[in-house]
């Protein structure tokens, strides 16, 4: 996607790739964290079984603002 969409180096998304899977890994950590101070066992009711609404999005939470850095660094006139 880097190449045919961004037109950028393949390295880049690779670099992309690596921070995405690290900072979303550590936002998931972060949340369950979260979960267990404060003893529930899911953040809503909406997706039961699932963690609630909450555990979808932890990732995209954390890395979302990693994503943009690296691209705004990496890329050139973005």
């Amino acid at each position: 996607m880097m190449v045919f969409v961004l037109h950028a180096a393949w390295w880049i998304g690779v670099i992309l790739g690596v921070v995405l899977v690290f900072f979303g890994t550590c936002g998931d950590l972060i949340e369950s964290m979260i979960k267990r101070d404060v003893g529930i066992k899911d953040m809503s009711s909406i997706l039961p079984g699932h963690g609630g609404v909450m555990d979808r999005l932890d990732s995209m939470l954390v890395g979302a603002p990693a994503a943009w850095i690296v691209l705004y660094l990496l890329i050139p006139g973005g």
